[in-house]
Formats: structure tokens, sequence, C-alpha cells
């Protein structure tokens, strides 16, 4: 692409569009861009059109965006996209040279755009492709912040920082550190010199009297914008430099949490905002100085633990300072649990951060209940999930736990007062003091210790059943679910996360009142209870035996269904995965009669119906389809009589999802189908052949995620109607499919699984004029791209194929394809790898067939041979698995997956029990030795002797054995 008036005329009038509020215009103008950023140079011309003065600003912002996303696309060669067009080496040099002066000198918000594009470009090139990037950074902040121009140099300390970001959390490797020192060597010396240099002015605006607001926040962002690259510089180690320099910088960095900047404090929230984020990035300095150089930096702690207590006491207060309250609390806990624990000894100090730290940061704040109200979703991954650790409530929790692990008699009882004095403040008054029960409760969950190795959790601060007796079992049976909700979630954590202490009859008397509380309107209090209930049901007691069984559950089992299908009607609620989930664990423990299994069938596929419209929460939908394997497996097991109930039910929904090419739901769908065709007898009804006219499409099998599923249900087909497979071409189809799953390795296993279903369940007559299609088609993958694994399924197959069939089938047939070259077979793949079989079903399989391989079909004549054979099965079935077995590491096939966004799960519920193809024989030893003893005493003298030449020392022995134990002798 020419750059000329032309090409900025083109450019800036689709830009234009893009931004029009009519969607077709906007929509031509999208396809034009895409079309032309195909041809070279596409780039570098937007680029050009964002440095043109004489174009609209928004124009030029659109643009900017437009770049970015372009080089994001295309700057490197993205993985598993053979079609991408990557930028030209010879365009990357103009951009390289046109970006940062352009970036410098536009407006802030095309700054910020360019300023992500030079990240993108320097993730890929920087350093060691793109040497005169950071120079020329260097060369301009310097002259930039000489100019007080303050504006342009957070833009470019912005870029630096971003390029920097990468040194907190990459691994730590030779070339890392290359880079490393590169950036040190060229940036530590003159990121010190802004620092200082923008002090100085911070300093004298400060000192003027008469500062300018919008100086001075410039001044406070370019002070943060070099502590965030100091941190990334230090966070690996400590650098030389900076060990040599650290007093200028612990000078500022003191000064910055301890000085008040009035012109911009005094004026909003805003302005302490902005100076919290740099005294935030400072606490965050000076606590990784505290992890990994304490030695170091002790000469300071002193005096950075006074500036940090005295901010935390006034930030703790107030409601919009968390950033700065979470940090600080984090510097103190690092200190709490180092070698100068001591600065928190005194009784005084433990009384202090109790009352002036802990409770006003544990307190409920009015953003707090904002958020339980509007986003339930977002509370709960905070208050139950433990992904609150950067919130305040929690930080000052750990803030207590730190410092325990030193005085922990001293924080306990501290706390414990505090706990008491709270519940008291509560019972004078509990309409209005009820934000300090709930701090109180919240205390004791937050204190609480998990037990190593177990989901045993205890405290020392209450006695546990006292505590819930007197504290949570009154919110618990409070007639009004709705009230006071925040105090009712609480309550029902507590009772979820101490439910191993509860006793059975307590809690069993409870949990009418938690069936209650999944009627209330608050999202969280019937997702809570939900949780609650579903966590109760997985309690073990000793010996590993569930402590509730359905007789806890049945006498309210109804109207615990109802209220769980209710809670899922109300708003926010209609995909709620906790009360899903407990839908799934309830049906896993309660007696699933006839009455309770068809309204639950129904509500599941009503609720199935709706999400079908618009799949947007993947665990909730994984929660539906478990519940449904679930409810199926145990219901028309108790009674087979409503399995057409549940077909009439959930075939619409199943058909319905297939025929709208819901594609996330497949995999799951063929996983309830196949399911289905278990339970039913033969022959299968015409609705059900149906579906497997669609199951033979090859566009079916085209997306990876539906493999594993589509097996599962063509191999219930095949068990159910092998009649029916010789008809019509469908074996022909089954067969074709194999063929195509077994030429990859993604799939070979899933080809397997389908063979073996089909010689396991068809009859040798109408397997016999494919067979010789199939050996060519094993073979043919064997020569061109052989695995372990491949060669594995491969004996697994052979050896079932020998057990259905017989061994002379299985060595004439595979000798049709080239003479004797079965022989060729067993020397070089099933003999070397018989010993690598794991699985206690493959394990008799393969030993069994090799056994009567050689006693049916191998010729003693043929010494070595016969002798290998007897050695590997030896092997196979006398030595441990972890001896014979070596881990094998299979490169994946990523190119076959690309492109799906649904993805295969399997459901736990809707597997099948895995059938023994040898249910005959007990015992595959006993059979080996027994076959020898029969075998050498038509041949007496034959065998002993092959067996010395041929079994390695340790086979011997351990056959000579074998034959002891069973009272058998070779002869």
């Amino acid at each position: 692409m020419e750059w000329n008036p032309e090409t900025l005329q083109f450019l800036s009038q689709c830009f234009l569009n893009t931004l029009s509020p009519l969607p077709e215009p906007r929509r031509r103008a999208e396809a034009a861009l895409a079309e032309a950023a195909d041809r070279p140079n596409y780039g570098m011309a937007v680029l050009r059109l964002v440095a043109e003065p004489s174009v609209d600003e928004q124009v030029r912002q659109a643009a900017a965006v437009n770049f970015k996303n372009h080089l994001k696309a295309r700057w490197s060669v993205q993985p598993n996209d053979g079609a991408q067009i990557v930028v030209p080496n010879l365009e990357k040099e103009q951009i390289k040279a046109l970006i940062v002066t352009l970036m410098v000198n536009t407006s802030p918000k095309i700054q910020s755009q360019l300023s992500e594009a030079l990240t993108i470009i320097g993730k890929h090139d920087f350093p060691k492709a793109w040497e005169t990037l950071l120079p020329g950074l260097v060369g301009m902040l310097d002259k930039l912040s000489q100019a007080n121009d303050y504006v342009s140099v957070n833009g470019v300390l912005a870029t630096i920082n971003s390029l920097f970001k990468k040194y907190r959390y990459q691994y730590k490797t030779n070339e890392m550190l290359l880079a490393l020192k590169y950036c040190l060597d060229n940036f530590a010396q003159p990121l010190l010199e802004v620092f200082k240099r923008t002090a100085g002015f911070l300093d004298q605006a400060v000192g003027s009297g008469a500062a300018d607001a919008r100086v001075l926040k410039d001044y406070i962002e370019s002070q943060r914008l070099c502590c965030r690259i100091f941190y990334s510089f230090n966070f690996m180690e400590l650098p030389e430099f900076f060990e040599d320099h650290m007093e200028e910088w612990m000078i500022e960095f003191k000064k910055y949490l301890t000085v008040k900047y009035s012109a911009l404090e005094d004026n909003g929230n805003d302005g302490v905002t902005l100076v919290d984020e740099l005294r935030a990035a400072v606490c965050e300095n000076i606590n990784l100085y505290m992890e990994k150089e304490e030695e170091t930096f002790q000469r300071y702690l002193g005096g950075f633990v006074e500036a940090v207590w005295a901010l935390l006491v006034v930030a703790s207060n107030s409601p919009s300072r968390e950033r700065l309250t979470v940090t600080a609390i984090k510097f103190l806990t690092t200190v709490s649990t180092s070698v100068h624990h001591t600065l928190f000894a005194g009784d005084d100090i433990l009384q202090q951060i109790c009352q002036s730290v802990v409770i006003p940061n544990v307190m409920l704040r009015d953003e707090d209940e904002e958020l339980f109200e509007m986003n339930y979703v977002e509370f709960i991954r905070r208050d139950m999930e433990g992904s609150d650790l950067d919130t305040r409530r929690r930080i000052a929790c750990e803030l207590l736990k730190g410092i325990a692990l030193n005085y922990k008699e001293r924080v306990t009882q501290k706390v414990s007062t505090q706990v008491q004095s709270l519940l008291a403040s509560f019972a004078q008054n509990p309409a209005v003091n009820w934000k300090h029960k709930d701090c109180a409760i919240y205390l004791v969950i937050s204190l609480a210790t998990k037990k190593a190795g177990g989901s045993i959790i205890s405290t020392d601060l209450v006695d546990v059943e006292r505590f819930f007796g007197a504290v949570i079992v009154p919110e618990l049976q409070s007639r009004d679910v709705d009230g006071f909700p925040m105090l009712k979630a609480g309550a029902l954590k507590f009772f979820t996360m101490f439910r191993n202490q509860i006793s059975k009859p307590v809690a069993v008397a409870l949990l009418p009142d938690v069936v209650r509380f999944l009627g209330s309107d608050s999202n969280v209090v019937h997702s809570y209870a939900a949780s609650c209930i579903e966590k109760l049901f997985l309690v073990k007691d000793e010996g590993g035996r569930a402590r509730y069984s359905a007789a806890d559950v049945d006498p309210f089992l109804l109207v615990l269904m109802t209220n769980l299908f209710s809670a899922l009607q109300k708003p926010e609620s209609e995909e709620n995965q906790y009360v899903m989930k407990c839908i799934m664990r309830v049906l896993g423990v309660a007696n699933v009669s006839h009455e309770v299994a068809l309204p639950c069938i129904n509500g599941l596929v009503s609720v199935l119906n709706r999400v079908c419209e618009n799949p947007k929460n993947p665990i909730f939908n994984h929660y539906i389809f478990e519940s449904m394997a679930l409810l199926i497996r145990r219901a028309c097991e108790q009674d087979p009589s409503v399995i057409t109930a549940f077909e009439t039910s959930l075939l619409p929904s199943l058909q319905m999802i297939l025929s709208k090419d819901v594609s996330e739901f497949f995999p799951y769908s063929f996983q309830l189908l196949a399911q289905l065709v278990d339970l039913n007898r033969s022959p299968l009804p015409a609705n059900y052949m149906e579906i497997f006219a669609i199951l033979l499409l090859p566009e079916s099998w085209k997306k990876s995620a539906n493999v594993p599923a589509l097996v599962r249900l063509l191999q219930a087909f095949l068990r159910k109607a092998p009649n029916e497979l010789n008809q019509q071409g469908r074996l022909s189809s089954i067969l074709g499919i194999f063929n195509t799953l077994v030429s990859s390795p993604s799939t070979d296993e899933q080809g397997f699984y389908v063979l073996n279903t089909v010689i396991e369940n068809l009859g040798y007559d109408v397997v016999s004029p494919y067979i010789s299609h199939i050996w060519v088609a094993l073979f043919k993958r064997l020569q061109s791209n052989r695995t372990v694994k491949f060669i594995k399924s491969l004996v697994i197959f052979m050896s079932l194929f020998l057990a259905k069939h017989g061994p002379q089938n299985l060595v004439a047939s595979v000798n049709t394809v080239q003479p004797d070259v079965f022989r060729t077979i067993l020397e070089q793949f099933w003999i070397p790898n018989l010993k690598l079989i794991t699985g206690s079903i493959e394990l008799k399989l393969t030993s069994v067939a090799s056994t009567r391989l050689i006693c049916e079909s191998l010729s003693p004549s043929d010494t070595k041979l016969w002798g290998k054979m007897l050695d590997s099965i030896v092997t196979l079935i006398s030595r441990p698995e972890e001896e014979r077995v070596e881990e094998e590491l299979e490169i994946p096939d990523f190119g076959e997956t690309v492109g799906y966004g649904a993805t295969f799960v399997r459901l736990y519920n809707a597997g099948r029990k895995e059938e023994d193809p040898m249910r005959e024989i007990n015992d595959p030893k006993q059979f080996l030795v027994a076959s020898l003893a029969s075998l050498s005493a038509r041949s007496p003298g034959t065998y002993p002797s092959i067996i010395t030449e041929n079994l390695e020392p340790a086979n011997q022995a351990a056959l000579f054995q074998l034959c002891s134990s069973y009272n058998l002798t070779i002869v």
C-alpha cells in the first residue's frame, strides 16, 4: 500500500465510517480495512495517518487503535496459523523508526495506544532486534524532563514500564538475565536521575506554597511510574547499582509516605487516590526489599514501619483508600513474620492493631453491601472462594495470622476479647449493630486454620459447637429468610466452613432451615444455602464412610428439590452454578424414586432449553449435564420403566442441540445419548436409528472435541444394534470413521475403541470382508508414524481379535496383507512392547492372547520366537508396573484442534463400566502355567531347554515359582 493522497483519503474515510452509529457503513468500512490489512505497508500507512495533523483527532485515535490491533495480530508468527500474514521486515524497520518520536508528540489518548503498540513490538524485538529503542528513549526522557514537559515524560515512562514488566513474572533463564542486565546497564542510572530531578521539581512546587494541582499531578504520576520500574528491576534480585544507591531511593520513598500534598489531597478523592497510588507503589517496593533483601534493608526498617503505621491508622477509616490500605498491611504482615517480629510484641501495639487496623478494615462498608446486592458472583468469588487476598477484610486478618506465628496466645486472647465485645454490642441493639456480629463471625472464620492433609478446620478463638449454638443457630432459625441477608450469609458460611465439627444430629435438625434459605431473594444467601447443603453431603467420617445418607435427606427431599429449582427462577440466578451443583449432589445421595425423578428431569430439561439459546456459564452447564447423567443412571437402575418418560422429555432437547448446532453441548449430548442407548433393549427404537445416521456423517467427526463422546455413542450402538450395522452400508461408514481416527496420533486411541467394539460385537463372517482393509490401515500408520501408544493399542486389538475369533483367523488374515508379515509384527512390535501394557483388563487380555499364540499357533521348532514371546509374557505378569513401564512422553498434535471453541469434558456419571472380554478366565498366571504344562505333556523334553536358552534368569525363576505355586510342571 503506497502512501499518497488517495491512500490518506481512503483510510481517513474508512476510519471515520467505523465510528458511524449506522451498522451498514460501519460493516463496509471494517471489511475494507480487513482486506487492506493483508497488503504490505498497511501498518506503516495507518501510522502515517496517525501522524497527520490535518486529520480529525477522533479519526486518528481510531487509526491508532487499529494500528495497535494490527501489530498484535501480525507482528510475529502466531502458533498454529499457517495462513497468517506477517508484517514484512522492511516495514517493521520503518515503523520502529517512526513510532517513538510520534508517540511523544501526540495527544494523551493517541499516546496511550501507541505506547501499547510499542510494547507489543518490544515484547518480540526488544532488546535483541531493537537495540536503538532504549538509548532513544533515554535521550528523549532526559531532554523532556529537563524541559519540565511531564505529560510527555509520563508517556515515555509508561512505555518503559510496560517493556520492563515482564521481569516481574518471567522464569529466570540465562537469556532473560542477559536482557535484564542490558536494561540495567542502559537505564538504571537514567532512572535514578529522572527520579531525583522530578523529586526536586516536586519539592520546589510544594515548598513555594503555590503549587498548581495539574503540575503536581504529573510529577506524582512520574514518580509512581519510576517506582513501578524500580519494582521490575529489583524483582529477581537486588542489582548492585540499586544496592549502591539505596540511600537515595529510600529517602524519597519515606518522604512520599510522610508528606501530605495538600494541593491535591484537599481537593477531593481523585487527588487522594493519585497520591495513594504512589504511596502504594512505595509500599510494594519496601515490601519487596523486606522479603528479598531483609539484611540490607533493616537499617531503614524502623522508620518505614512507623511511617506505614501512621498512614494506615488514617487510611483504614477511609473507604476510598483500599489499595493503599492493602499494600500497607501487606508490608506490616511481611515484617511480622520476619526476625523483626518483636516490633509487634508490645501489648499496647497488639491492642492498637486490633482496634485501629483489624476491626475498621474487617467491618462491612457501604461498598461491600453494594457488591453483595449488585454483583453476587464477584462477592462470592471474594468471600467464599478465597480470591479476596487483595481486599481489606482478608489482608487485615492475614496481618493477625502473621503476628500469631510468634505470639499466638496473646493474639488469640486479644481477638477473642474483641469478638465478645462485638457480640455484646450486637446484643444491645441487633437492628443497628448487626455489622458487629458479622464482623465477629468473619474474624472467627478468617483466623481458623486448616489441619495439614485434610479438610478439618479448627480455631482457638472460640469453642466451635458453643459458638455455633449461641451465635449461628439463631440466625439459621430466623423465620425471615430475607432479613439482614449479609448476616444470614455469614452464618451459612460458618456452617459450611465448620461442617466437620458440627455433630450429625445438630446438622440434620438444621437442614430444613437451610433449605428454607434457598427461597431467599438474596442471590448470595440462596447460593450459600445451596453450597452449605452440597458441602455437607460430602462430609466423611473416619474410614471414609459418608456421614449423611438418603435416610437423612428423604424427609424433606421434595421441598429441597422444589426450592432448588425455584432458586433458578430468581433474577440473576438463572445460571447459578452453586444451586446446580447442589442439585447434582442431592441426586447422588437421595433415593431417586419415580415421584422425584420425573419432575427433576423435566426441570433440568427446562433449564437446558433456556441456556441453549445463549450458553454463557460453562461450569453451570457442566453441572446440568452431570445432573442429568446422574439422574438417568440412578433412576433407571432403580426403576427401568422410567426410561421411556426420560426419553420423551430429553430426546427432543438433545435433537434440538444437534439441529441448531449448539456446538458447546455436542460432547455432552452424545454422552447422554450413549447412556440412553446403553439402557435400552434391542431392537432400538426408530428415533435412535435416526441419531445413528447423524453419527455416521463425516461432518460430525470434524471437530476434535466431539470425537471421544461420538466414540462412546458409537460403542453403545455397536453393542445394542449389531445386526443393524451390517445393513445399508453402515459398517463401511463405521470403518471409514475408524480409518480417519487411527491415522492421527491425537485420535488413534479413539479409533481403536471403535475397532475393538466392532470386533467384540460382530461375528467373523460379518467382519471378514473388511478385515484386510483394517490391517492395511493399521500397518500403513505403523509405517508412517508409530508411537508407543499406538503399538500398545495395536497389541491390545490383536489380542482381542484372537480372543474373539481364534489365533488361526488372526494369523491368516494378517498374512493376506503380505506373506508371513505376522511373524514380523510379532518380532518387531508385539514381543518388545508386551511388557509395556498397563491396566488390569488389558494385562489379562494380552497375556492370555499371547499364551494362546505360543500354545496353539507358534511352532516350538521356531525356538527363538517362541522363547522370546514367553519371556515377554512372564515379564508382563510377574513384575510390578513401575519396574517394566517407563513413562512415555507423547508430543501432542496441536494443529488439529485449532479453531474450535468447544472442548470435550467427560461426564463422570455417564461413563460405562469397562467389560472384561476374558470373563471366563480368572487368573492369567494360572492360565499360562496350566497351558504350558498341558503343551509340554504332549512333547516331553522339548520346552525346558527352550526356556533355559531364551528366558532371562529372573524370568526363569519367576516361571518356576509360578509352577510351584499352582502345583504344575513343565516337562
